[in-house]
């Protein structure tokens, strides 16, 4: 006897199957990574559950914004600025670098919004 998947739940699946991709591209960031950011942010707006909480959420913001090797790039360049130095000036002055930081200022800016000023 052959049994037949309902056509709902064979649509279902379908859609679930098609969904995991792009779920997968908002979830990049390795845990490692994250972890260092929550810190980061913990040790800036202080060591309680609630800056875990708002912490945890401005970074799942920004990676449903900014994949992962945009943010490292960004990241990388904006290290880069903080020296002295010829190479240092070519990161400060160059085109295609404030296009990457831009979009890292404008997903942390998206991230403070969802999570610092619309908490109470």
């Amino acid at each position: 006897m052959t049994r037949r998947i309902p056509e709902a739940l064979a649509a279902a699946l379908l859609a679930a199957v098609l969904a995991a991709p792009a779920q997968a591209e908002e979830n990049d960031y390795p845990t490692d990574a994250r972890a260092d950011y929550v810190f980061g942010c913990m040790a800036a707006n202080g060591q309680t559950r609630e800056a875990l909480e708002k912490c945890s959420c401005s970074l799942d913001a920004m990676a449903a914004i900014l994949p992962y090797d945009k943010y490292v790039q960004a990241s990388t360049i904006l290290s880069m600025r903080q020296g002295i130095g010829q190479r240092t000036t070519a990161f400060k002055s160059t085109k295609m670098f404030d296009d990457r930081v831009a979009d890292l200022r404008r997903a942390q800016a998206e991230a403070e919004i969802r999570c610092y000023r619309g908490a109470s």
